[in-house]
């Protein structure tokens, strides 16, 4: 059963494949890229990702178009937003979204 968007994926792939130490995994009903053992980036099931930023840098990310903070179980996620998949349809918006949240999961400790 696949739940996640294999182009979407394919193309984060694309984005990740000279960053070593990344890994993926099924996670949220989607494909999480991890960086050290650190979630970067989600495939969402529906389209989009899930993009992990510093939480200093949350409420700028909200400012940019097709955003949101992340809610879990009803639950609002600082540090973790949400790109609907209109605002990452172009290879410089993909490619900026998923570094973002590598660049942030490389400032955390190592596993």
């Amino acid at each position: 059963m696949i739940a996640f968007d294999e182009d979407l994926a394919g193309r984060v792939r694309e984005v990740l494949a000279d960053q070593s130490g990344v890994s993926e995994k099924r996670m949220f009903g989607g494909l999480a890229w991890l960086v050290h053992g650190h979630m970067a980036v989600v495939a969402l099931n529906g389209g989009g990702l899930m993009v992990r930023v510093a939480r200093a840098d949350h409420e700028a990310m909200l400012t940019e178009p097709g955003t949101a903070t992340m809610v879990m179980r009803g639950r609002p996620l600082r540090g973790w937003i949400t790109v609907a998949e209109h605002a990452c349809a172009t290879r410089p918006t993909l490619a900026t979204w998923v570094r973002r949240g590598l660049t942030y999961a490389l400032t955390l400790p190592g596993r």
